[in-house]
C-alpha cells in the first residue's frame, strides 16, 4: 500500500527517514542471509510503482519480499504492509512517522532506526517456513 501523509511536515519527516532506513534494511538482510540456508536475490521492479523485491528461495520454497513495505515499517508507526499490492493499487494507508527515529534537531536517531530494522528484517526471517 502507498503511504499517504497527513501533513506536509510528515512528508518532510519520511524525506529524512526513507534513505536511512532502506540502507539499514539492505544491510541487516544481509546479516540475516550470511546466518541462514535460504539464498535471497534482489529485482527491481517498475510496476505497480518503482521499488526492489527481495526473492528469498530453498529447495521447493519461495518467499517474496517488498524492499519498500520494510522500510515503510521501521518508518511508520502501525504500518501494515499488503501481500500482493498489484491487486491495491489504488489503496493508499495514511501514516505516521515513528519520531522517536528523529533526534531533536529533525535528524536521524541512527541507533533507533538500527534497532527498528533490525527488528523488522529479523520478524521477516524468522517467518520464513521450517523446511
Amino acid at each position: 500500500m502507498k503511504p499517504k501523509f497527513k501533513t506536509l511536515l510528515a512528508w518532510e519527516q519520511a524525506q529524512v527517514l526513507m534513505q536511512p532506513a532502506f540502507i539499514r534494511v539492505i544491510d541487516n538482510i544481509r546479516k540475516e542471509l550470511e546466518n541462514t540456508t535460504w539464498q535471497g536475490t534482489y529485482q527491481e521492479i517498475q510496476y505497480p510503482y518503482p521499488g526492489y523485491k527481495l526473492f528469498l528461495t530453498k529447495n521447493n520454497q519461495s518467499v517474496i519480499v517488498d524492499i519498500w513495505d520494510l522500510c515503510y515499517q521501521v518508518c511508520f508507526l502501525n504500518y501494515n504492509c499488503t501481500e500482493s499490492p498489484e491487486e491495491n493499487l489504488d489503496l493508499s494507508q495514511d501514516v505516521e512517522i515513528d519520531t522517536f527515529l528523529l533526534d531533536e534537531t529533525e535528524n536521524v536517531d541512527w541507533q533507533g532506526l538500527e534497532t527498528k530494522a533490525q527488528h523488522v528484517v529479523k520478524k521477516v526471517f524468522a517467518s520464513l517456513p521450517a523446511i
